[in-house]
């Protein structure tokens, strides 16, 4: 931290959820449910995919990473969270805070780019069937996780780092369940007009580069499917991108309403219930989507089982 004449700030406070305490109880139970679901489907989906020989294809490749992201990011706030329900004062280290922050960014910008390289995987299969194995090569699918991973990193080395470095004032509130950027800009005893611009900006990059990857190659792909002569054709190409334009949907509509929207349509509370469904139940519906809407991960998780048994048996 800078110096002066600034009180040190060595942990912060957090407000969390305000409710009443009964409600406090079973808001505590859906979280610890969202929980447990996002962790037991995103590690079950990184294991059946893993053990299974058919999905071991570039579409499966990337859903792996992004069950693997979506375990993490929740992870990185709903452990935290749960505590705090029952602390009559809910502290973070300022290092805690810091790091929060940071793999915060680095997940969620991960997130939207492992989307649009699942949608560009999409676009290849149907509209460049014939050169799909070629173009979407392992090592070639290892590049482009490998760059999502990257950009995600200079995400998180853009905002936390610049953010913390500069002096706080002694107020140490941080009317938050976690560490969010915003909030911590108005503690800070300096000038954030830059780190709130950069904020934007890369925001903005991230998250219209990606999204307007996605919606070109929707576009190509709906105008392929339409070409399409048979009835049963355009269903299974419509089948395999249901899945990824459902997740798509929620993680930026959910994005949309939080940073996109402005700030005085709608209270901090809301905004802070908003944010739970985003850090809680978003990262637990992709494995659910996957599995209950997907033909090939519903006949794995069979094959897997069906092998169980037959290994019990003998």
């Amino acid at each position: 931290m800078a110096s002066g004449n600034y009180t040190r700030v060595t942990e912060f406070v957090l407000v969390g959820l305000k409710c009443h305490p009964k409600l406090q109880v079973i808001l505590f139970l859906l979280v610890l449910f969202f929980y447990l679901i996002n962790v037991t489907g995103n590690l079950g989906m990184i294991i059946l995919i893993w053990v299974d020989a058919r999905l071991h294809t570039p579409m499966y490749f990337f859903l792996r990473h992004l069950s693997f992201v979506d375990m993490s990011f929740s992870s990185i706030v709903a452990p935290k969270m749960l505590r705090d329900f029952f602390e009559e004062k809910k502290t973070i280290s300022f290092l805690g805070c810091f790091f929060q922050q940071w793999f915060f960014g680095l997940f969620v910008a991960i997130e939207c780019f492992l989307l649009t390289s699942m949608a560009y995987d999409h676009y290849v299969a149907i509209c460049n069937p014939l050169l799909y194995s070629i173009i979407m090569s392992q090592k070639h699918c290892n590049q482009l996780v490998a760059i999502n991973y990257v950009a995600g990193f200079i995400n998180a080395m853009i905002h936390a780092p610049s953010a913390f470095r500069l002096p706080f004032c002694g107020p140490n509130v941080i009317n938050h369940f976690f560490c969010d950027i915003i909030p911590i800009f108005s503690l800070i005893c300096a000038d954030t007009s830059i780190n709130k611009l950069v904020l934007f900006i890369v925001s903005g990059i991230v998250g219209v580069f990606s999204g307007l990857i996605i919606l070109v190659s929707y576009i190509y792909i709906l105008s392929a499917i339409l070409r399409i002569q048979s009835a049963e054709g355009r269903r299974k190409a419509f089948s395999t991108c249901s899945s990824h334009l459902t997740a798509v949907t929620i993680l930026y509509g959910t994005l949309f309403f939080v940073y996109v929207q402005p700030k005085s349509s709608f209270s901090v509370d809301t905004n802070k219930l908003v944010s739970v469904f985003y850090t809680s139940v978003t990262p637990m519906l992709n494995p659910l989507i996957y599995s209950l809407r997907n033909k090939e991960v519903k006949d794995a998780i069979h094959r897997t089982i069906a092998k169980r048994k037959f290994c019990i048996r003998t």
